[in-house]
């Protein structure tokens, strides 16, 4: 009977050793899974069904994407379910890992702590004032951007500027409140915050929610890496980094004069951008029928057909929606682009989620405008870091961001907003005339 009772447990641990297989990083990349928490996931055939698009999931395989996975998802009892289905094994630990690994281990570990850190501070708790406010500010400068267009119209150029202004910041704001529905920040409810962000996004700015969350979820995925990062596949237009400069110039490629990019850079970006955003999005709606998209931007241009046309006429209804689309473009791009810009630019490391971050991330110093014109990205870094976390709580967590950073010799960038915005001058002059050089040579 002893013999028996020691050769039950025995049998069935063989069997659930059976079951759970190892892998070594060599087979895990070869074969494009992907690892969070040291457990393997075959993502091959759930990454056409993956509800933020398969190319962020193709971009992590072969990696350690433990940090993302847990930036990205705030509702885990879900993802769990569609996570079992996936897992294949475990990550053999390896006798020859080499210092900058287990560096980059003991880094990973430190973040997990500073993300339990910020749990316990309750700094992913959304304040209902805070947002309702914001929310507030949207409303009453519509109205009042409303009301001097039906009042004046044409008449008065001043008053009708005045009401310019106003929808221009009405957009302005209500961009930095989409996002942060995007990011699932405002409600408790994962599904009010995709509710809202439609009637944002959608309704007030007239922009496609999926095409938002398919194209920004994987800029904050790989920020800044080359080709896989969508806010810097520009290089028709423009380049940026030291890396693609020279490439490009040494396969004596480019039809415009990037060494000038510098100058044509602040006022063709804005408004070309908007533009080719616009069509990108109708593109993309036609392709994946993505039906409520439409139906939320056709609320806006009915909208905005009655709130104007009576005063300005159709035409004038849409000049005016072009006239402050161009105005918004100009806020937004430099806004965004102070703290990515300057950064590095390069191929995609495979660094620490922390790292990665870091380096291709700034932050602009604190203040009241700055915070109000910035939507609180001026916390740029924390925001990379914590994506889900509400924006009127990413100064908080900032010191001990730059505690982690000191342990590890990471710089933490703070600019003025005014040396931010040069600073965007100086690294498309730096990259211009890499590609100059390479091209001439």
């Amino acid at each position: 009977m002893g013999k028996g009772a020691n050769l039950v447990p025995n049998e069935a641990d063989k069997s659930v050793s059976e079951e759970i297989k190892n892998f070594k990083w060599s087979e895990i990349r070869q074969n494009k899974w992907i690892v969070i928490d040291n457990h393997v996931y075959d993502v091959t055939n759930f990454s056409k069904k993956h509800p933020g698009g398969k190319v962020i999931l193709m971009n992590n395989v072969g990696q350690d994407a433990t940090d993302a996975f847990t930036s990205f998802h705030k509702d885990m009892n879900k993802v769990e379910k569609y996570l079992k289905t996936l897992k294949i094994g475990k990550v053999v630990p390896e006798s020859d890992v080499n210092q900058n690994e287990e560096r980059k281990d003991e880094l990973n570990k430190d973040f997990q702590q500073l993300r339990k850190l910020a749990e316990g501070m309750n700094l992913f708790k959304p304040s209902g004032w805070f947002y309702s406010l914001h929310f507030l500010q949207l409303i009453v400068l519509d109205l009042i951007g409303t009301y001097i267009i039906y009042k004046s119209g044409y008449d008065n150029w001043l008053t009708y500027f005045i009401a310019v202004a106003c929808l221009v910041t009405t957009q302005a704001q209500a961009g930095w409140l989409q996002h942060d529905l995007g990011h699932l920040s405002v409600f408790k409810s994962t599904k009010m915050n995709h509710l809202a962000h439609r009637v944002v996004i959608g309704a007030i700015m007239g922009f496609s929610s999926n095409r938002w969350n398919n194209r920004h979820f994987k800029h904050h995925a790989k920020p800044n890496a080359i080709k896989k990062d969508p806010d810097i596949r520009i290089s028709y237009f423009y380049l940026l980094g030291k890396k693609l400069p020279e490439e490009i110039g040494k396969k004596k490629k480019g039809w415009l004069p990037y060494n000038l990019q510098q100058f044509y850079f602040f006022v063709t970006l804005p408004p070309a951008g908007v533009i080719l955003s616009v069509v990108e999005q109708y593109i993309y709606m036609i392709r994946y029928m993505k039906i409520m998209d439409m139906l939320w931007i056709s609320v806006y241009y009915l909208r905005w057909y009655f709130m104007f046309a009576s005063s300005l006429g159709i035409l004038g209804a849409i000049k005016l929606t072009f006239l402050v689309r161009f105005f918004y473009s100009f806020w937004f791009i430099w806004s965004t682009q102070m703290s990515h810009l300057p950064m590095e630019i390069d191929y995609d490391k495979d660094l620490s989620w922390f790292r990665t971050q870091l380096i291709t991330t700034c932050n602009v110093e604190q203040s009241a405008f700055n915070d109000w014109v910035s939507g609180h990205l001026n916390f740029q870094i924390e925001h990379h870091l914590f994506p889900t976390m509400p924006r009127h709580n990413l100064y908080k967590i900032a010191p001990h961001v730059k505690q982690l950073c000191k342990k590890y010799d990471i710089e933490y960038q703070c600019k003025t907003m005014s040396q931010a915005t040069f600073d965007i001058y100086n690294c498309l002059k730096e990259s211009g005339e890499i590609w100059y050089e390479a091209y001439n040579s």
